[in-house]
């Protein structure tokens, strides 16, 4: 059943047969096939789900689809589908919402479950504070293992995850954390601190796709959030991170390409929001591309008198843009895998300044072979040099521009392929006509 064939039976009101299709299917699926689905076709498949079996698949889909249906329905008919979610899941619709609705739902929600969204909505986006659950059971390293157990029985089945259990002193600060299984298998008058592990955690500030990806990276089930005195606000489960980590993916190549995330598939999303996810970019770009205008018309004259290193100038832009390009791709992915941090900034600097001059040697000596059996030694001398030292100073720039923007706490992704291709454009040229002047006495 796809998302066309249900369009298909609603054009043709065939209203039973959808709303029986969609019950047969798992949550996750009904909600993959809604979210291929056009908002209005969207809102009249849902409204045909059994109350439960709507609860399920709202909990399944996107943010923006569940916005949307929100929207569309109003607050009343999806209030039982937002009271069942997790408070997380919760805070990040939420974000979706006009605060009016926001409003409105947070007002359905039983004192308890408002209470556990508050935790979360309390910590800025974009942290680990907004993405993790506040719902969790904790033990004590001097319970016995019994005592553990029957607390895991009672409070297990309102938590988040229950497999990897946190433990803490009476204080609540974090002392380490124990496996349900360790638990299960032991002796039941065992202290719990026996069995209790050293964590990994992460503290409620930290921006989640680090946390998300240190998570994945040491295989944790569930990784404690605390806040600065270590006491436990909530828990990351590894489902939430793969999530964290996989939208920020998308954005980084997103913006990568000069454009935002799209929040609807491409062929039920607005002529309007495609061209507000790109038109941006393109104005940053357009003001960018200026410089390289500007450039040209300063060295108008030199240009005038040996018009043959016009020929050249696609060329040595390309290069300079896609060494640039590599080098901010690949300290981007360092930085989010944490494999360097902004005080690695001489060690990149360094790296990559010998990397340019290794591939701009290489790529030199042919540029050189070709401009002299063609326009001559001279010029062939300007075009090996200029490529030299563009190779260098475009890798060189393209690896400290990720570290630069992550120092004052801009995406890095921001610093996007295009923008640093124009960047390197300007700057190239100004090597190239300094060069050519000097080597050509113009």
């Amino acid at each position: 059943m796809t998302a066309k064939d249900l369009n298909d039976a609603i054009d043709n009101g065939h209203l039973v047969f959808v709303g029986s299709e969609l019950s047969r299917l798992p949550p996750q699926d009904a909600a993959a096939v809604l979210d291929a689905m056009d908002v209005g076709d969207r809102t009249i498949a849902f409204r045909l789900l059994p109350k439960n079996d709507a609860v399920a698949v709202f909990d399944e889909l996107t943010p923006g689809a569940q916005a949307a249906l929100i929207r569309s329905l109003g607050t009343a008919e999806i209030a039982d589908a937002f009271d069942s979610m997790d408070p997380d899941d919760r805070a990040e619709l939420l974000d979706e919402l006009p605060a009016n609705v926001a409003n409105a739902l947070i007002r359905s929600l039983s004192p308890a479950e408002r209470d556990a969204t508050a935790v979360v909505l309390g910590f800025r986006r974009g942290s680990v504070g907004r993405r993790m659950s506040p719902e969790y059971v904790h033990v004590f390293p001097d319970d016995t293992c019994a005592a553990a157990i029957e607390r895991i029985k009672q409070r297990g089945r309102d938590a988040e995850t229950i497999y990897t259990i946190p433990v803490v002193d009476h204080q609540r600060r974090l002392v380490g954390v124990a496996s349900l299984r360790d638990l299960l298998l032991s002796d039941p008058e065992i202290a719990v601190d026996e069995y209790t592990k050293s964590p990994i955690y992460a503290y409620a500030s930290e921006e989640a796709e680090s946390a998300a990806q240190r998570c994945l990276d040491r295989s944790v089930m569930a990784m404690p959030v605390v806040d600065q005195e270590k006491r436990l606000l909530g828990i990351l489960t590894m489902d939430d991170a793969a999530e964290v980590v996989e939208a920020a993916r998308d954005e980084d190549e997103a913006r990568a390409g000069a454009r935002e995330v799209l929040k609807t598939p491409y062929l039920h999303a607005s002529i309007f929001a495609i061209t507000r996810a790109r038109v941006v970019w393109l104005f940053v770009l357009a003001l960018s591309a200026i410089l390289t205008v500007n450039v040209l018309e300063i060295f108008e004259g030199t240009l005038e008198q040996r018009v043959a290193l016009a020929l050249f100038i696609p060329l040595l832009t390309g290069i300079g843009g896609n060494t640039g390009s590599q080098a901010a791709t690949t300290v981007t992915r360092a930085l989010a895998t944490e494999e360097v941090t902004p005080r690695d900034a001489a060690l990149v600097a360094g790296k990559e300044v010998r990397v340019g001059l290794t591939m701009g040697a290489a790529l030199g000596v042919v540029g050189f072979g070709v401009a002299a059996a063609v326009y001559g030694v001279d010029i062939g001398t300007v075009i090996g040099l200029t490529i030299v030292s563009v190779c260098t100073m475009a890798a060189t720039v393209g690896g400290l521009m990720p570290l630069l923007a992550k120092t004052v706490r801009v995406d890095p992704a921001v610093f996007s392929t295009p923008f640093i291709s124009t960047f390197c454009d300007a700057t190239g040229l100004i090597v190239y006509f300094m060069i050519a002047k000097t080597v050509l006495g113009i």
